[in-house]
């Protein structure tokens, strides 16, 4: 298992990918995050929209002050979720969205995908990895419009309404009923799959659903 990665470029969408938008710099993003009933419809739209690759990646960020918002793919060499995670809820302004990818060139680590206006400078040898995240077709994203409302004990009505997510999914059960509660242990990573994102969940105990992805998996799971 690959702690719900796919890897960059494969057509199965078990994580987000966000794909380039460089002619469309993303207005109806910025608009849609700042609409609280369904902050991202448009976001998701130009996230699924590919006009082919755009140069991006790692460690040097280029403040742009007025810049439009677009796809940019970074890579660090992260190795796992968490150290990925933790650089994008790091970033100072916070982009509209990011998602992180698995990328095996040129060594397996977590790549991330960005929808800001940021400018990001990139290390040669990590280029393709971060290419990869920006054109990938899939993806696990970690910020999204919405997302920091994703607290606590919610129904799955509520869920869809605070934020992007467009639904609900228990696994292997097929969508979640609007009213359906989901415990989100404050950790919510939803897949980004054919221009939307769902959420997966479990059935636990109590009769509650929690996310698929947990934030400390299992001793079962945690070796995948």
């Amino acid at each position: 298992m690959t702690d719900g990665l796919v890897p960059a470029g494969s057509p199965a969408g078990t994580i987000p990918t966000v794909a380039a938008a460089r002619s469309a710099p993303v207005v109806a993003a910025a608009s849609v995050a700042a609409t609280r009933s369904r902050p991202v419809v448009a976001a998701a739209s130009v996230a699924a929209t590919r006009y082919g690759p755009i140069a991006a990646a790692a460690s040097v960020v280029v403040h742009a002050p007025g810049a439009a918002a677009r796809i940019v793919g970074v890579s660090l060499g992260h190795r796992t979720l968490a150290e990925a995670d933790h650089w994008i809820q790091e970033l100072d302004p916070a982009p509209v969205l990011a998602c992180t990818h698995l990328v095996p060139d040129p060594y397996p680590h977590v790549a991330i995908s960005l929808l800001t206006p940021e400018t990001f400078g990139t290390e040669p040898s990590l280029q393709p990895a971060a290419d990869a995240a920006a054109t990938g077709p899939a993806g696990r994203a970690v910020v999204f419009p919405g997302s920091a409302r994703l607290t606590g004990t919610l129904s799955v009505s509520e869920i869809l309404q605070r934020s992007s997510i467009a639904r609900v999914e228990i696994l292997g059960s097929g969508p979640a009923g609007p009213s359906a509660i989901v415990d989100t242990g404050d950790f919510v990573r939803p897949q980004f799959r054919s221009g939307e994102l769902v959420l997966v969940t479990t059935p636990a105990a109590g009769g509650v659903l929690i996310p698929f992805e947990r934030r400390d998996p299992t001793p079962c799971c945690a070796a995948h």
